[in-house]
């Protein structure tokens, strides 16, 4: 009977085979198993019947199994993603699933992300340039002490992800909808932005100095103790935004001067914040 119960078991468990849980579960199983069905004969069952009541006694075996391997492999998969201080330039990453992915001090250069979902990864200081991220699900992620020279973002999804100390250099953001992105001590003076929607992002003590906003939109965005000097925002919409001032105020305002608000349109609000800052609002239409 032992045979029987064994025979049994292998064939429940042999979708599973190669899975450590499920095989220490099998394991455990076939001894507590072989002990009641111990129980049932000293109880004047016949082989039969205690076999059959054996089985029975462990209800839907199955389906547990399959909660259990589901389970397990979804962890192993979770362990695969700490790619930290690994060397993996022009790796291919296109289209994986990698939630909460570590790429720490990592040489991730000409890498292809396209696609991928990336979701609460962390990207510190890595070498990450000429890395496609095209289409790649980015929310929640922290891109931290990077160089993410040439880079590309087109149709990325930025929601509430995060660039802090990081060299844009040529990094090129296409389509996309920046949502409650930050931009944190960052260099993006020479980064491209085009076709893009900023909505809740804030720059904060990063340079932007000769960036081109044209014809973008902005809702709800902060630029806060940043570099603008020669900025463009020809044709621009410009609802809610805010440009906090500080002690070196004189300063600051010689700088907005500098930005060009040609074309743009924006609500009263930001407006009014721009003309007692002195910004030439002469071709603005207030919406």
């Amino acid at each position: 009977m032992n045979e029987k119960l064994t025979s049994y078991l292998n064939g429940v468990f042999a979708p599973y085979d190669g899975v450590k849980s499920v095989t220490e579960l099998k394991a455990d199983l076939h001894s507590d198993l072989l002990e009641r069905f111990r129980d049932l004969k000293a109880e004047g069952k016949d082989d039969e019947t205690a076999f059959e009541m054996t089985i029975e006694s462990i209800g839907d075996i199955e389906q547990t199994v399959q909660e259990v391997a589901n389970l397990s492999r979804s962890l192993e998969r979770q362990v695969v993603t700490n790619f930290s201080a690994s060397n993996l330039p022009t790796s291919d990453f296109a289209g994986v699933i990698a939630h909460k992915g570590q790429f720490k001090s990592s040489a991730l250069r000409g890498s292809n992300f396209t696609n991928a979902d990336l979701t609460g990864s962390s990207f510190a200081s890595s070498d990450v340039r000429d890395a496609n991220f095209d289409g790649a699900n980015l929310t929640d992620c922290i891109l931290s002490t990077l160089d993410l020279s040439n880079v590309s973002f087109n149709q990325s999804i930025l929601v509430r992800t995060t660039f802090s100390k990081s060299g844009l250099d040529r990094a090129k953001f296409t389509a996309v909808r920046l949502t409650d992105v930050t931009f944190s001590l960052t260099d993006l003076r020479k980064t491209i932005f085009e076709n893009c929607i900023f909505n809740g992002v804030e720059f904060k003590s990063s340079d932007l100095g000769g960036l081109c906003f044209d014809g973008q939109t902005f809702i709800g965005v902060k630029f806060d103790k940043v570099a603008l000097n020669e900025v463009s925002f020809k044709n621009a919409t410009l609802k809610n935004v805010s440009f906090p001032t500080s002690a070196w105020s004189k300063k600051y305002y010689r700088i907005i001067k500098t930005v060009c608000f040609d074309g743009a349109m924006m609500d009263k609000l930001t407006y009014a914040a721009l003309k007692g800052m002195d910004a030439n609002l002469s071709k603005v239409t207030v919406i």
